[in-house]
């Protein structure tokens, strides 16, 4: 098995570090990277809008790693007065780790529909829900809790913008490494790899790798894409992949 990492740094290359010290041929083949959000400025004074025990949502650790030092250079605080919530464990420890504060999370899978299963949102009319994100995504989350009575507002903290390869040349050299298993952890970063791979070498090589994904709802665009050998790991952190790529 020789597998191609396509996680963006530096989760992408812990993935490969660890596979390599377990003895597997792997790659970091990172797809997209990380930038300021174009509304990061305006997150003190959003969350100063809110009132106690209204609702915010952090939905990828990236959020924690461009909010923090903007919090900090501003002499500022995550509030403890409101109701913190994350999309997964990974996101929570990051959230947490810089806030002491506590964070609710779905403990098993980390999507927006486990997470509108929490006890704590079933109840949420009226109260006002701030959304902190990358440049979209996640609309599930907003439309749901506004249809149970939520003001929803969003406030994007990263941007997240595609790596610029030659296709070709990246198909050739992958190919010839033997890469026969591919990790993607996003539905962006999957129609991308589908595009930026030439259609010859799409049907000869990339559409029989197996594929690692993260996501039942990932998986059916894997095979609408036509891809046939398909794994979903149990959740979108590397213990998780690791897991499934044994």
């Amino acid at each position: 098995m020789t597998i191609l990492v396509t996680r963006p740094s530096p989760a992408g290359e812990e993935l490969v570090s660890r596979l390599r010290t377990l003895g597997q041929v792997a790659y970091s083949f990172p797809l997209i990277e990380f930038s300021p959000g174009r509304e990061l400025a305006q997150l003190p004074e959003r969350l100063a809008a809110l009132s106690p025990g209204d609702l915010v949502f952090v939905l990828s650790q990236h959020v924690v790693h461009y909010a923090q030092p903007l919090l900090r250079r501003n002499h500022l605080k995550w509030p403890e007065n409101l109701s913190w919530f994350a999309i997964g464990r990974t996101t929570a420890l990051a959230l947490h780790t810089v806030s002491h504060l506590p964070v609710r999370y779905p403990l098993d899978r980390e999507t927006s529909e486990v997470l509108l299963q929490l006890p704590e949102l079933q109840n949420v009319a009226g109260k006002r829900a701030l959304i902190l994100r990358g440049n979209g995504g996640r609309e599930l989350l907003g439309n749901n809790l506004a249809s149970r009575g939520a003001k929803v507002d969003f406030c994007e903290c990263y941007q997240r913008c595609a790596k610029i390869y030659d296709g070709t040349e990246e198909a050739f050299r992958w190919r010839e490494r033997g890469v026969n298993t591919l990790v993607v952890t996003s539905g962006e970063m999957l129609k991308q790899l589908y595009t930026l791979i030439p259609e010859w070498y799409r049907t000869d090589w990339l559409l029989h790798c197996r594929l690692v994904v993260v996501s039942e709802r990932l998986a059916i665009v894997a095979r609408e894409l036509g891809w046939q050998d398909i794994r979903i790991a149990d959740n979108a952190d590397n213990d998780a992949l690791l897991r499934a790529l044994q």
